[in-house]
């Protein structure tokens, strides 16, 4: 809790008068419950109010002074603003991105690169019938852009499940010189004619639709895997008007599994091969695959949209502390067992590295060993 910038917090809950006639449970309040819900793997109200009381006596140095109970949590997350979580979670990651700003992501670029996606998270319709998805079916759909480096997300938002893919590219504010890394979902020749106008690049795979005009094609090392390297013109009745200036086909097949791909940019400057590694690079991220199986928002804590919107944010702004934590302390382990053994030791009375120092000696141990001396008594 030593990374999380109070006085910001504070400055977050005045700007939208959270704590207002609040005598006891605050917004501090809230946010530590629920990261610890996050932290320890707490699937439910009762089951976290549980586990808070039965070491209330470790937690008044955190800020509590009167028992949680799972009814005033539950109305907090009803009607306190999500903003303010959401603030917060955003001023963590600018203090994030440039701690992973240096970091390998599997491609020789200075440019900051981002990948841009989405994940459904299913919700009972009948709780929740806001979030209409199918016929029988309710979602939320979180929207996010991920910085590659460090796996840090720059941009979040959050809708039902009907909302198109698409129409995330009208919330975002396009950085020049960066690359906006996305799947088919997100082609809308329009959109990415006003990312090519703001001075950014775009790495796609067009519809199989997509009707295109050849104009030139240059020469490439089928090597490596590339099989086209091409300029092109949409000639379709709409995407022409859409995007009337040329585009760059890059068609490659993947030496490892056999398959071919076609990616559409506007960058003609890189390397054909960079423009496919770029696209491959967004199959390796973390986050996407951290959001159902590791920030525990497969079930919420409520059913109102304030409610499954504080509980998302904070689970983000948890994600972004860790991250924050495991650079600040130098921590050598990877981010998913930094998350796993904190939840563990939470409150273990020795300092965080201190814990991770005897992970590595036992791991360093372990592997030093020959297999049969696990079976000498």
């Amino acid at each position: 809790m030593d990374f999380v910038p109070y006085r910001e917090f504070q400055r977050c809950v005045a700007r939208y008068e959270a704590d207002w006639h609040v005598r006891h449970f605050s917004c501090w309040d809230q946010w530590l419950c629920m990261a610890f819900a996050q932290l320890t793997h707490r699937q439910s109200l009762r089951d976290l109010e549980s586990c808070l009381r039965a070491v209330h006596g470790k937690l008044y140095h955190l800020g509590f002074h009167h028992p949680v109970s799972r009814s005033t949590l539950a109305d907090a997350n009803e009607r306190r603003d999500w903003r303010v979580y959401a603030d917060l979670a955003q001023a963590l990651i600018r203090i994030a991105r440039p701690l992973y700003a240096g970091d390998d992501f599997g491609v020789e670029l200075d440019n900051t690169v981002y990948a841009l996606d989405s994940t459904t998270i299913d919700v009972c319709l009948s709780l929740c019938p806001w979030a209409p998805y199918e016929r029988s079916r309710g979602a939320v759909k979180m929207h996010t852009l991920l910085d590659l480096r460090g796996s840090i997300p720059s941009f979040i938002y959050i809708t039902h499940g009907r909302v198109h893919d698409v129409h995330t590219l009208d919330q975002i504010t396009f950085e020049p010189g960066a690359f906006y890394v996305m799947d088919r979902g997100y082609v809308d020749f329009r959109r990415l004619f006003r990312i090519h106008q703001s001075g950014a690049f775009f790495v796609t795979r067009p519809l199989c639709t997509t009707r295109m005009l050849r104009q030139y094609s240059r020469v490439v090392a089928r090597a490596t895997g590339l099989r086209a390297d091409q300029t092109v013109r949409l000639n379709g009745l709409r995407s022409h008007r859409d995007y009337p200036v040329p585009l760059r086909r890059v068609s490659y097949r993947d030496l490892a599994t056999g398959k071919r791909f076609v990616f559409f940019t506007n960058n003609f400057l890189l390397p054909a091969l960079t423009i496919a590694q770029l696209y491959q690079s967004r199959w390796s991220i973390v986050f996407f695959k951290w959001i159902k199986q590791h920030l525990r928002i497969t079930s919420f804590m409520g059913n109102s949209p304030n409610a499954i919107k504080t509980q998302i944010w904070i689970a983000v702004s948890v994600y972004v502390l860790i991250a924050i934590a495991k650079k600040e302390l130098g921590v050598k382990a990877t981010l998913y067992t930094f998350l796993e053994v904190i939840g563990l030791t939470l409150f273990e009375k020795m300092p965080i590295l201190q814990v991770f120092e005897q992970y590595d000696v036992q791991a360093d141990d372990i592997l030093s060993r020959n297999q049969l001396s696990l079976f000498d008594f």
